[in-house]
């Protein structure tokens, strides 16, 4: 456990270094941001350093094992609707529980002043994921091809990028990115790898991989027809 902990500590230290040598470098030649106000930066690095750090530990001992013996579970019940109600389900949920979507949330808030509902818009992306989540789990059971599923999607956002407010263009394509972050990209992987384990002559490199960045076409598909909708 010990050698655990060090690991991901190491790890949240080099996620976390870059940032704080850039701004170290922009304090010294070019901001000079007030010091308390620097010191508080660096006050939040450690904090988000331990976060990171506790974060990872928990996905890879906790989330990570669970996700997979879930995904290699659900096939030996023969039911596809129960497949996709918890796929459905693990979508929404880790989607609204990401730290990265719940910021742009709030950022969401902030910027519009209240006009555009930051929670209303977690809850359409963390809908659009969890769509899209039991639609890839529908692909990794029927062996549909991603480079069509993917074509289809991508082209229905270019189209509904015509018609959508440009407000919510440019916020659709940051819900998508958000939506890839450190919580929600392990469960879903884990659950796309342990369905294909057990799927007989299913590769699961070919199968478990894509269904994080094919979730994330939901959260903006579903952003873009919330700006097409928003009075």
């Amino acid at each position: 456990m010990q050698q655990k902990i060090a690991e991901k500590v190491r790890e949240a230290i080099q996620s976390v270094l870059p940032l704080v040598a850039v701004v170290l470098i922009l304090q010294l030649a070019v901001v000079q941001a007030p010091l308390a106000f620097f010191l508080q930066f660096l006050a939040g690095a450690v904090l988000a350093t331990a976060g990171i750090a506790l974060l990872l530990l928990g996905v890879e001992l906790g989330i990570l094992p669970m996700g997979r013996f879930i995904g290699a579970e659900l096939p030996r019940t023969s039911s596809i609707l129960l497949i996709i109600a918890v796929a459905f389900a693990l979508g929404f949920a880790t989607t609204v529980a990401e730290p990265d979507v719940l910021i742009l949330g709030e950022q969401v808030d902030q910027v519009s002043r209240g006009a555009i509902s930051g929670m209303a818009v977690v809850y359409v992306m963390a809908l659009g994921v969890a769509i899209f989540t039991a639609l890839a789990s529908l692909r990794i059971i029927f062996g549909w091809s991603m480079r069509n599923l993917v074509l289809c999607a991508y082209g229905l956002v270019l189209l509904l990028s015509l018609v959508t407010p440009a407000e919510f263009v440019s916020l659709a394509f940051d819900a998508g990115s958000v939506t890839t972050g450190v919580l929600t990209a392990p469960v879903l992987i884990a659950i796309a790898m342990g369905l294909s384990t057990v799927l007989a002559g299913r590769s699961a490199v070919g199968d478990g991989f894509g269904i994080s960045g094919f979730a994330s076409v939901g959260a903006i598909l579903f952003v873009l027809v919330m700006g097409m909708l928003w009075i």
